[in-house]
């Protein structure tokens, strides 16, 4: 079965990560051979190439130029002239909108893959709302929820992303290799450089921390736009005015984290909006740490009382209770650690989510 999946690749977040993990672990189901249509050259494009699945560029395309909207169909309905595949999947609105109805042109199966939460009133949406796809999947069930919005009458499909547990790595390797003390507890927060990650909400709840001795915070992710470049000096002034600036940590891009994630004594991230899924979630499970998050969202989804702490979305001084808990409790944080790769796996083993995701294909184009 050839499966066509088309993404923009201007961009690398969870999408990607998704996608590139769909093309390198292949082999757990084998039947399901993955194809890739990029309209950007970038990260994307050059990863999922050094997989050995075939990689089609479409072309830089903008709606704000639509001569390259023009371009970028064009070059996808002559793919699908000459190359076969059983099913086509849009992933995000952007790309169902403008590829959508040529993938309906050639008559091959239709399947809409979303990963954040439709509101129904976006233009972009509504773009998409006009071509209507076989099958919806969402990577929760709160993103399903968001997806009825656009489609509807359209069957939806929940299927969490498939995760690798990394490699296991020496905590106090890892600790030494990044120079921190074996007494000392590192809180760490991994995402992207955008305000609804709530960083602001995460710094607050520090500085109630800040009676509390030998802990610090790693910052770690690195800002994509110029919007990120300005929100990250913010989270430094914040972290200054607030007098956490020694202990907390802005680490940037890395390419380590899951030695970071090794290292460190507590996952933290305290979401302002809800999280559609959250694989860093699922990555600091993995790494058996205990995870302080918002109730909302991927998270509740994913984290509950084995693994982690749910604190009240946007209440710095719940968060801040929850850390204080953990970090004074040693062996309380232990405990939930430990219970974290085994709800991964749960979640997000990868021959069976790879296993599911070929069996909702084959039941989209019987």
């Amino acid at each position: 079965m050839k499966v066509l999946h088309i993404s923009a690749g201007n961009m690398y977040g969870g999408v990607e990560t998704l996608l590139v993990t769909i093309a390198r672990r292949r082999e757990l189901c084998p039947q399901m051979e993955p194809s890739y249509a990029v309209c950007f050259d970038g990260r994307l494009s050059r990863e999922l190439a050094t997989t050995g699945v075939p990689v089609y560029i479409l072309g830089a395309t903008r709606v704000s130029r639509p001569w390259t909207v023009r371009q970028s169909r064009h070059r996808l309905r002559k793919l699908l002239s000459e190359k076969r595949f059983d099913v086509v999947v849009c992933h995000m609105p952007w790309s169902h909108a403008i590829f959508g109805p040529e993938v309906k042109k050639a008559g091959v199966p239709l399947v809409y893959w979303e990963h954040g939460p439709a509101t129904g009133r976006r233009w972009l949406e509504a773009w998409a709302r006009r071509t209507s796809p076989s099958l919806a999947i969402c990577n929760s069930n709160f993103t399903a929820e968001a997806v009825r919005l656009l489609f509807s009458e359209v069957p939806i499909k929940v299927i969490y992303y498939p995760i690798d547990r990394p490699p296991n790595s020496d905590r106090v390797a890892a600790r030494s290799s990044l120079g921190i003390p074996q007494n000392q507890i590192v809180i760490v927060q991994v995402s992207r450089m955008e305000p609804w990650k709530g960083h602001p909400t995460h710094l607050q709840a520090l500085a109630l921390l800040n009676d509390v001795p030998d802990w610090v915070c790693w910052m770690v992710g690195g800002a994509q736009q110029t919007v990120e470049r300005q929100y990250f000096l913010g989270l430094q002034k914040q972290a200054a005015r607030l007098g956490i600036a020694h202990r907390v940590k802005f680490l940037g891009q890395r390419s380590d984290v899951s030695q970071i994630l090794a290292a460190a004594d507590i996952f933290c991230q305290p979401n302002k909006k809800p999280e559609p899924f959250g694989i860093v979630f699922i990555e600091a499970l993995w790494a058996g740490l205990p995870i302080v998050a918002t109730d909302f969202g991927g998270a509740s989804e994913i984290i509950n009382d084995s693994c982690g702490r749910l604190a009240v979305p946007g209440d710095a001084s719940s968060v801040s209770a929850l850390l204080r808990t953990l970090i004074e409790s040693p062996a309380l944080r232990i405990a939930i650690g430990q219970a974290g790769p085994k709800r991964a796996e749960v979640l997000c083993d990868p021959m069976m989510r790879l296993k599911q995701l070929c069996e909702t294909f084959v039941g989209c184009i019987s």
